[in-house]
């Protein structure tokens, strides 16, 4: 008895000093991916990491609180610089706290208003659902809560924030080791969004880069330091010149998000005329993107899921939501890393995508399509209002799944090949660069539509914008913004540390109905099948003693 004793008082110290676990789970949330492992061992100073989830709290929150706790007791185990407490932000008198909101609020992190129903009401409660991490001097923040679960179904959303959990935490020490920020640059000089049209997408984006733009026309060469080129709408012409430097930053590994209108088709241009045919914009940009493996046709995609536009409907002015099928709402059905798990996506007056074959390999994975009732108008036909007038015909919304973003990896050809004037081989030689025919391994991602990246501007001399994504007529926030954001992550992720974020904790929720049933039959079952291995050691254990004792 006493070597038993010893064995399992060994094993409980044994446990508390090394965490270990064996994952049987379906979805395998409690393994973490190859990356976030390479990660984790390849730190070498120590990771401090203050989890604000401290205190009471609903079943849900504890369960986000308890799987936070799990995580990082997992990071413990492939890295020994892996440092954790957890801190109750409202813990002091309320001068401290208030003092410590203020400090907070500062960083940028501001609390959640918890609703915790009792027996005598309801409490409210404002909660932290936040880590920071600290690395090399440097401090970066983890929202807990997954910003695009917010505002969904309880459980859906504590789930969606468990199942990124590994992910956030990853990327967060990914960019502390990084040290200098990453740079991200808009193209200009092209008529794309301006500062202020864009001016959310940036904010999102200084969180982790360094942002600014980058005019083609005074430049000799886009540096390797920029890792992602965003082209955001623009509307005039790009020459053989901004095309060859595009051309030789792509063939060199730059990576690419091409946001592009063929037509120029707008809301506003609709309303201060009764019908107008839309023109192609002179981009001169589709023999480089049928070089790298699509072409935006010029014509409009109609959809029936789409958002809504208001209209006037009688004399004294009184407005009704009207669906506008010109402005798409694509959900996404693909499991890549950049739309999962993401909510609908509002695109404005999108063309259809085509992808086409190049000499190269590059593959082409489609990541917003429109839905199984859309059409395709083509650029000849008139826009106006008379379409609100009568239900839509079922059998002219027969097209499904028309593309509308695609994104392409590979080695792409160049636009170029057989066709370097000496003006471009004078450009290469002065910044000491050869000629390069096919790109090294890269990606870019094609979108029909450059509107998904422009904010709502409320007041231009006050710099004030609405979020990316915020649809003003439905009062809807829209995924556009995580969608940009997911997709400079993959861009530039070299290390696959985004295949975290494609992980996925189902969600199993009870049969209350069939528990409510069957409720007496479990009730004995876990109350009586103890009992009875009980009862069945007792018997064997005084058998075996009046055994022993009856030779003896």
């Amino acid at each position: 008895m006493g070597l038993i004793l010893g064995i399992a008082v060994l094993a409980n110290i044994l446990g508390s000093a090394f965490f270990t676990h064996i994952d049987l789970t379906e979805d395998q949330r409690y393994s973490l991916t190859d990356p976030t492992i390479e990660l984790l061992r390849s730190l070498d100073d120590v990771v401090y990491i203050e989890v604000m989830l401290e205190g009471d709290f609903p079943a849900g929150f504890k369960r986000l609180q308890r799987s936070v706790r799990e995580l990082l007791d997992e990071f413990r185990s492939y890295s020994g610089y892996i440092e954790y407490t957890f801190k109750d932000p409202n813990r002091g008198t309320p001068e401290e706290v208030n003092q410590r909101r203020e400090e907070l609020a500062k960083e940028g992190i501001v609390p959640t208003n918890l609703r915790i129903k009792e027996t005598e009401g309801t409490e409210e409660k404002l909660i932290y659902p936040y880590a920071k991490v600290n690395y090399g001097g440097r401090t970066a923040v983890v929202d807990l809560l997954d910003e695009q679960a917010r505002g969904s179904n309880p459980e859906e959303q504590l789930n969606t924030s468990i199942s990124q959990l590994e992910y956030n935490f990853a990327n967060a020490l990914h960019k502390l080791q990084l040290g200098a920020k990453e740079v991200i640059a808009f193209t200009v000089g092209h008529g794309e969004l301006n500062e202020l049209e864009r001016k959310d997408l940036v904010r999102s984006l200084k969180a982790y880069y360094e942002v600014g733009t980058f005019n083609l026309d005074s430049a000799y060469v886009i540096p390797q330091a920029v890792k992602v080129l965003i082209v955001a709408k623009p509307r005039r012409p790009f020459s053989d010149r901004d095309k060859f430097l595009i051309d030789q930053y792509v063939m060199n590994g730059g990576k690419v998000i091409w946001l592009i209108d063929r037509l120029n088709a707008e809301l506003d241009s609709l309303r201060g005329t009764n019908a107008y045919v839309p023109m192609d914009y002179p981009l001169e940009l589709d023999d480089i993107l049928f070089k790298y493996g699509v072409r935006i046709n010029p014509d409009l995609v109609l959809d029936l899921r789409c958002s809504h536009i208001p209209m006037v409907i009688d004399p004294t002015g009184r407005q009704e939501l009207f669906p506008w099928y010109y402005h798409v709402i694509s959900i996404p059905q693909s499991d890549h890393p950049i739309v999962k798990n993401l909510d609908g996506i509002n695109l404005f007056f999108p063309s259809s995508i085509d992808t086409v074959k190049t000499k190269t390999p590059v593959k082409k994975t489609i990541l917003l399509t429109s839905s199984e009732n859309s059409r395709i108008q083509p650029n000849i036909t008139r826009l106006n209002f008379e379409i609100l007038r009568y239900d839509p015909d079922p059998e002219k919304f027969n097209k499904q799944h028309i593309p509308l973003a695609v994104l392409l990896e590979g080695e792409f050809p160049s636009l170029f090949e057989n066709r370097v004037t000496a003006a471009f081989q004078q450009t290469l030689e002065q910044i000491d660069q050869q000629f390069r025919e096919k790109s090294v391994n890269t990606r870019m991602l094609v979108v029909s539509d450059g509107d998904i990246a422009r904010n709502l501007v409320v007041d231009p001399r006050q710099g004030q914008v609405m979020p990316l994504g915020y649809n003003r007529f439905e009062r809807y926030q829209f995924a556009n913004k995580d969608f940009l954001l997911n997709a400079v992550e993959y861009l530039r992720d070299d290390n696959g540390i985004i295949e975290a974020r494609g992980k996925e904790v189902k969600l199993r929720l009870m049969n209350t109905t069939k528990a409510q049933q069957e409720a007496t039959k479990w009730q004995l079952l876990n109350i009586g099948v103890p009992l009875l291995f009980l009862l069945i050691f007792g018997f064997l254990w005084n058998w075996f003693r009046r055994r022993k004792y009856a030779r003896a």
